[in-house]
């Protein structure tokens, strides 16, 4: 391509820095609230889907890491969370400080530095040790001190993470306490009031203990999610289950499939009839490519159209779930160039872009090259909607691509 647009990306990820909680919770919770303690690994596997570390104690042999210890959980930073700059033969599956990962991985000026190398404008970024919609606090005992831990990393997100020293070019996604639907309402108002355009939310939520999208639990959520225009982002993985096959599974049978889970979650919001309830409401599916989508689409439209009769949607679902797909739902991709020969069955603006910065996959620092191969076929107003027009219009950034701040 003669010239490739400005990226923006609707999926990288942010290691919060140490003083993240340290600085926002009240001092009552110093020893209990989220901090880092450099320690020693005794053990950790990656089997089935399932993450288990194991910290040793002071004194103990293995190797040394930075590891967020908050109420009964200890969990490591490891070169998963931030492997870009490394050869793809040398990421393994080991413990590290925050001075063995890339600055960018924390820090904005690190971050935008890296993000103009590899011809990003803008990003939307998704956290680490709150997991991907806020897991975290939604398992820990103090309800409490779980709503504070959510509120106090929203506001570090807007006002440090995307803050002026950003320029606008730091995307806000916020969480929510996902143990109370009327709560997370509150805090969907509270953040779109400063101009916030994007909340986490789980992939499956009854594979957290939670209520499934099927009922009327979340209505709350839903309507000032509906109301605010806020889009709820579901990442791969913020279920905390990775798609498997058993038990003994090495990680390469997940990583493969890891897409499974947001096909399972869009055939539940496309034959829940929330989108007929909420007709503002916009969802988008991070890091789960769009390649599986028009099989969905055909296959959904099949069941309502022969089955719905006793299929349990008639009296919800008054529109072919294709219909509803290409005004409520936008899938992400990094690298999919199945998907991208098949864009005329998914809808060009049902399509975004990301480079899910710094994790493993990442197509850092050549989103841009990934992006010219795989889209060297489309037109350019069709590549320009792709990789920045459609995350403009949908997370009401300005025409530059950038966040307005504040009070947007």
């Amino acid at each position: 391509m003669e010239t490739f647009p400005k990226i923006i990306s609707v999926d990288d990820h942010t290691v919060e820095p140490p003083n993240v909680w340290r600085d926002r919770l009240p001092s009552r919770y110093r020893d209990t609230g989220p901090r880092i303690v450099r320690a020693p690994l005794k053990e950790m596997t990656f089997l089935g889907g399932k993450f288990a570390p194991v910290m040793g104690a002071k004194g103990d042999d293995g190797p040394i890491g930075d590891w967020w210890v908050y109420e009964d959980l200890h969990r490591p930073l490891t070169r998963l969370d931030t492997a870009v700059g490394y050869d793809r033969d040398e990421i393994k599956l080991e413990v590290i400080t925050y001075e063995q990962m890339r600055p960018g991985s924390f820090s904005v000026p690190e971050r935008l530095a890296d993000m103009d190398v590899n011809h990003v404008q803008s990003a939307l970024c998704f956290p680490t040790f709150p997991r991907f919609c806020g897991q975290t606090f939604t398992e820990a005992k103090d309800r409490e001190l779980g709503l504070l831990g959510v509120r106090a990393y929203n506001d570090w997100m807007v006002e440090e993470w995307c803050g002026p020293e950003a320029g606008g070019r730091l995307i806000p996604l916020t969480l929510i306490p996902l143990w109370d639907a009327r709560l997370a309402a509150r805090e969907v108002r509270r953040n779109a009031a400063r101009g916030v355009r994007a909340v986490a939310f789980s992939e499956i939520p009854p594979h957290l203990g939670l209520p499934s999208i099927h009922t009327d639990e979340w209505d709350p959520f839903l309507r000032a999610c509906d109301e605010t225009g806020t889009v709820i982002a579901m990442h791969i993985g913020s279920s905390s289950r990775m798609p498997s096959t058993s038990a003994d599974a090495p990680p390469a049978v997940g990583s493969t499939i890891t897409f499974a889970n947001c096909c399972f979650s869009m055939v539940d919001w496309l034959m829940s009839g929330k989108f007929e309830r909420f007709p503002n409401l916009k969802i988008m599916y991070a890091e789960g490519q769009i390649g599986w989508i028009p099989y969905i689409l055909e296959r959904a439209n099949v069941v309502w159209g022969e089955n719905r009769g006793w299929g349990g949607v008639a009296d919800k679902v008054h529109r072919p779930p294709s219909e509803l797909f290409a005004e409520h739902v936008y899938g992400c991709f990094f690298d999919d160039a199945f998907g991208l020969r098949n864009l005329g069955d998914i809808g060009v603006g049902n399509v975004l872009y990301e480079t899910d910065y710094p994790h493993s996959d990442s197509t850092w620092p050549k989103s841009r090259e990934v992006g010219e191969a795989q889209m060297g076929h489309l037109d350019p107003d069709v590549v320009e909607r792709i990789v920045r027009g459609n995350a403009i219009d949908l997370l009401g950034l300005t025409p530059e691509g950038l966040w307005a701040g504040p009070g947007a």
